[in-house]
C-alpha cells in the first residue's frame, strides 16, 4: 500500500504531537495513523522525533562577490549541507549585476541550481531598479514564481537609496511579492569605517565598531516607515538584537505587515569572537555583526512574544585559506576589505534545538515553526513544505532529541574549509532526512544526488497580501 512507512515515532503535525505511523506514497504523505501496515520499506522511529524538513529562507550558494571573492558552496555542496542538517528546502538569491539584466541573472541561477540535491526557490535581488527592470523583467519573473525581492540599504555595490527603494516597494505591492531587507545605514557605516581606518583600527574586531546596533536600528525604522506608507508587506532579514527587534515589534503593534527573522549564529556568537588572534576573527565576520549576550537574551524574548518568527542560517560561506576567500585582499587586509559571511546550513537546526528546546527557552512546537513551518508560510510554500499533513511532500527529519554532538567542520558536508561553530557542544541530531519520501541523508552520508532537487515556483498567495491601510489616507495605487 505504501512505498515507505515510518512507524512509532513522535510525529509533530500542525495539530498534535503524538506517537504515530506515517504512510508515504509517490513522494507525498498519504496517511497518518496510530498504526499502519508496513510498506515496501519500513523504518522503526521509536524514541525519535519525526519533524517536517527544515526550510531555510536565507541561503547564499553559487554566488560571487563584486570584490572578486567567491562563495565556497555551489548548489551541489550547499544542498548537501542542508540535507545533512535536516533542511530539505532552501531559498537562495538571484543577484542582479549593476547595469545588468535581472532576467538574465535569474536564468543563470536556474542553470546553476540544476545541481541542487534539495528543493529550492529564489529571492530576486535588485541592485539597479531601472524602468525596464521594474516594468518588464520583474513582473514576468514574479509571475513565473519568484515571489520575493531582496534589497540592500548598505554595501556600495548593491545598496539602493531611499529614492530607488520606493519604486521597488511599489512594484512589489503591485505585482504581489514580499520585500526582504538588509537594513543598515550605508553612509554612517562608511563614515565610521574611514575614521576607524584613519586611527589605525584595521583588525576584524573593528567591524563591530563600524556597524554598531544604531546603524541597524535606524535603517530598520526607516524601511518600515517607507513600507508602511506604501502598504508594502516586508520582512527584515537577520535582526541581530534588542534595538532593531524593538522597531519591528512597535510596527507590528501598529498593524504593519512586517515580519522578522534572526539567524542561528546570533544565539552562540558575540562581538568578542571578532577579537581573536591574528586574522582568526575574519572567520566570524558577518553583517550585521554578532552583538552581546544581552542581545542574545532579547532575541529569545522576541521569539517567545512572536516578534521574530523565523530563524535562518544566512549561509554565506567563504574559505579561509583561499585566494578567493576571506583573505583574498591579503593576509593583512583591513577589516573593510574582508568579505562578510559564515557557513551555517548544517548547524542551524542543532543550534536552535539546543539553545531553544533543550535549554528550555521554547517548546518543540515553536522550534518546528521557526525552522520549517513559518518560513514555508511566509514564502508561499505551505503546506506543500513545512508541514506533516496528508498531501504534503514527504520531507521529513528523524531527530534524536537526546544525542549529544560536538560540531566539527567535517560533519557539515559543505564546501568551506572551516565552520565558526567548530567545537560547539549541541544536543539533538538528524538521524535521517527524507526528500519527497526518498532517503537523502542517512546520518553519516548524503545520498541525494546533484539534480535530485526541484525548483519550487510560488504562485500568488494571501499570506503576504497588503493590508489596504495607508497612514496618509491617500491610496497612491488608485
Amino acid at each position: 500500500m505504501f512505498d515507505l512507512t515510518i512507524r512509532r515515532g513522535t510525529v509533530v503535525t500542525p495539530e498534535t504531537i503524538a506517537i504515530a505511523d506515517l504512510g508515504i506514497r509517490d513522494g507525498k504523505i498519504a496517511a497518518i495513523e496510530p498504526t499502519l501496515p508496513a510498506g515496501r520499506e519500513d523504518f522503526d522511529a521509536t524514541d525519535l522525533l519525526v519533524l517536517p524538513g527544515g526550510v531555510d529562507s536565507h541561503v547564499h550558494v553559487d554566488q560571487a562577490f563584486s570584490s572578486g571573492a567567491q562563495i565556497a558552496d555551489d548548489f551541489a555542496s550547499g544542498s548537501a549541507s542542508a540535507l545533512a542538517g535536516g533542511t530539505t528546502t532552501i531559498l537562495s538569491f538571484v543577484m542582479q549585476p549593476r547595469g545588468g539584466s535581472l532576467q538574465q541573472a535569474a536564468a543563470q541561477q536556474h542553470k546553476l541550481s540544476e545541481r541542487s540535491r534539495c528543493d529550492h526557490s529564489f529571492h530576486l535581488t535588485i541592485t539597479d531598479p531601472t524602468p525596464e527592470v521594474l516594468e518588464q523583467e520583474l513582473p514576468a519573473l514574479i509571475a513565473q514564481g519568484h515571489r520575493s525581492i531582496k534589497i540592500f540599504m548598505a554595501n556600495a555595490s548593491t545598496r539602493l537609496t531611499d529614492a530607488q527603494i520606493l519604486p521597488v516597494l511599489a512594484a512589489a505591492r503591485t505585482y504581489g511579492a514580499l520585500v526582504c531587507i538588509h537594513a543598515e545605514h550605508h553612509e554612517l557605516i562608511e563614515w565610521l569605517t574611514q575614521r576607524l581606518l584613519a586611527l589605525g583600527h584595521t583588525a576584524p574586531k573593528a567591524l563591530a565598531m563600524a556597524k554598531p546596533m544604531i546603524v541597524e536600528r535606524e535603517a530598520t525604522h526607516r524601511i518600515i516607515a517607507l513600507a508602511e506608507a506604501l502598504d508594502t508587506p516586508l520582512q527584515i532579514f537577520h535582526v541581530s538584537g534588542h534595538d532593531s527587534a524593538e522597531e519591528v515589534a512597535r510596527a507590528q503593534q501598529r498593524g504593519v505587515k512586517v515580519w522578522a527573522e534572526t539567524c542561528a549564529q546570533y544565539f552562540v556568537l558575540t562581538e568578542k569572537d571578532l577579537d581573536r588572534p591574528g586574522m582568526e576573527g575574519a572567520k566570524f565576520m558577518f553583517a550585521p555583526p554578532a552583538r552581546s549576550t544581552e542581545d542574545q537574551q532579547d532575541l529569545w524574548q522576541r521569539i517567545q512574544d512572536g516578534t521574530i518568527t523565523i530563524v535562518s542560517s544566512d549561509h554565506s560561506p567563504l574559505n579561509f585559506n583561499d585566494p578567493k576567500g576571506k583573505l583574498f585582499a591579503g593576509e593583512n587586509a583591513p577589516f573593510s576589505k574582508i568579505p562578510n559571511g559564515v557557513p551555517g546550513l548544517a548547524a542551524r537546526l542543532p543550534i536552535v534545538y539546543t539553545r531553544g528546546v533543550h535549554e528550555g527557552r521554547i517548546p518543540l512546537r515553536t522550534f518546528v515553526d521557526l525552522v520549517s513551518s513559518n518560513p514555508a508560510r511566509l514564502f508561499g510554500l505551505y503546506p506543500q513544505k513545512g508541514a506533516i499533513a496528508v498531501g504534503s511532500d514527504a520531507d521529513l527529519v528523524l531527530w534524536n532529541p537526546q544525542q549529544p554532538r560536538t560540531l566539527r567542520n567535517e560533519d557539515m558536508h559543505h564546501g568551506p574549509d572551516h565552520t565558526p561553530f567548530d567545537g560547539l557542544e549541541t544536543v539533538g541530531v538528524p538521524v535521517r532526512t527524507y526528500l519527497r519520501g526518498a532517503l537523502a541523508f542517512d546520518g553519516s552520508q548524503v545520498l541525494s544526488q546533484p539534480g535530485d532537487g526541484r525548483f519550487l515556483a510560488r504562485p500568488a498567495y494571501d499570506y503576504i497580501a497588503p493590508s489596504g491601510h495607508f497612514p496618509a489616507g491617500f491610496n497612491p495605487y488608485a
